[in-house]
């Protein structure tokens, strides 16, 4: 079966730009983002791992540490880096996985089990699958999965806005409504009955329908 939400994020180890790493030790208990890229030195991806660098300290604020991850070697990514930093005016500043085996791509379900052979001789259409963003919580278990094709570069302003919801509902009963964003009304989950809710909501709640019941973000100060 396919990974998606609640599956258990496969661990791994391998070497990175910052140095060998197992997985799930390296993620501690943070939350984690992990994006893939299809190759080195390519345009989209150099985009998206310079944007991701200059708001790294946004996902630390949040206890989020964040991964890359190519096919290419070590040196490859390197490479990229200096490139990235030229052109995009932030170079990485998180790891970047080298997965030339292609183990952590077929792990999470990015390409088939049957690849192999040398990365650096497939192009980046042949591995143009390689573009998901995956959230893992502090439990190890994916909270959020997005893929995108190679022509349109991924918001990560999203998944701030995502992980903002996430670390919300993980301690609130409550859900966000769509658009949110951090400090907008919220919803009393589903699963919360009216009488439970007014222990927490004494104040009510405005209800413009009987299932929907709206309340500020418990955490807004």
């Amino acid at each position: 079966m396919a990974l998606t939400i609640g599956s258990d994020a496969p661990d791994f180890e391998v070497d990175t730009t910052e140095g060998r790493i197992r997985f799930h030790e390296w993620i501690g208990d943070s939350w984690a983002v992990l994006f893939s890229h299809p190759r080195a030195f390519t345009p989209v991806c150099t985009t998206e791992l310079g944007y991701m660098a200059s708001i790294k300290p946004e996902f630390d604020k949040r206890g989020v540490k964040i991964i890359g991850l190519s096919t290419d070697p070590v040196e490859g990514s390197q490479q990229w880096g200096e490139d990235i930093g030229e052109t995009q005016g932030t170079a990485p500043n998180y790891p970047i996985i080298a997965d030339t085996d292609h183990a952590v791509a077929k792990a999470y379900d990015m390409l088939p089990a049957d690849v192999t052979g040398d990365p650096t001789a497939r192009t980046a259409a042949q591995n143009q699958t390689l573009r998901n963003v995956f959230v893992i919580g502090p439990d190890k278990k994916i909270k959020l999965v997005l893929i995108y094709p190679m022509t349109t570069g991924r918001n990560f302003d999203e998944v701030l806005r995502v992980i903002d919801s996430l670390q919300l509902t993980a301690n609130h009963k409550v859900a966000t409504p769509a658009q949110w964003q951090k400090g907008d009304d919220v919803i009393i989950a589903g699963s919360v009955s009216d009488e439970a809710a007014k222990e927490t909501y004494p104040e009510g709640w405005e209800s413009p329908k009987p299932y929907i019941r709206i309340v500020p973000d418990p955490t807004k100060a």
